[in-house]
This record gives structure tokens, C-alpha cells and sequence, in this order.
């Protein structure tokens, strides 16, 4: 591996470079959490060549989102559901700004 390879992976969000402890003490919660959250289909860690999970920033920022609303009483499977729903509606409003974009740079106003 080129150590421009190696070196770009600690800026990249993506790259799974937490284990399951690892990422569970980040959080400050269990590794339990974290397999709910999986089978919830919050998040879906990459697996080792061994097997074992390894999570990303990208997934521990999100897995965070969802221990915030466990934390103030919403279940887990309530919790993955409104992370997931918040991301689409953010998804569906930068779609909207787009459209809106291109359609007023289609037809522009004339000026009075």
C-alpha cells in the first residue's frame, strides 16, 4: 500500500476503521446498542476479513443521532426510523432546492 493510500484513509468518512469496541466506547454506550441499530437497519458496518464489524465516522455520527433519542426515551426501533426519515426529508428538500434552481435559471424573470 502507497503511503498516499494509507494517509487518505484518515480524512475519508467512509473507511471502517472502528471495531465494534471501539466504536461502542466512542459513543459511550454498548456494543448491544450497536448490533440494534444494525439489525434495525440504521447502520450497516463493513465486516473484517474475519468477520467482525467495523464502522466508519460517517456511521458513528449517525449511530450518535440515534443514542441522543434512545437517551431521552424513544425506543431503539422508533429512534433508527426518525434518524432514517430526518435523512430522506433532508435528501427530498436538497432535491427540491435544485429543481427550483434550475427551473428559475430556465426561465428568467424580466425586468420591469
Amino acid at each position: 500500500m502507497a503511503a498516499d493510500d494509507f494517509y487518505g484513509r484518515l480524512d475519508d468518512d467512509d473507511y471502517p476503521a472502528y471495531t465494534m469496541g471501539r466504536a461502542a466506547e466512542i459513543l459511550n454506550t454498548t456494543q448491544g446498542f450497536l448490533r440494534a441499530i444494525g439489525e434495525a437497519r440504521l447502520i450497516t458496518p463493513l465486516r473484517s476479513a474475519g468477520g467482525h464489524r467495523r464502522y466508519s465516522r460517517y456511521q458513528l455520527r449517525i449511530a450518535a443521532r440515534a443514542r441522543e433519542l434512545v437517551d431521552a426515551g424513544t425506543s431503539i426501533e422508533a429512534a433508527c426510523r426518525i434518524v432514517i426519515l430526518e435523512d430522506q426529508l433532508e435528501e427530498a428538500q436538497r432535491i427540491n432546492a435544485e429543481h427550483r434552481k434550475t427551473a428559475e435559471s430556465a426561465s428568467p424573470t424580466t425586468a420591469a
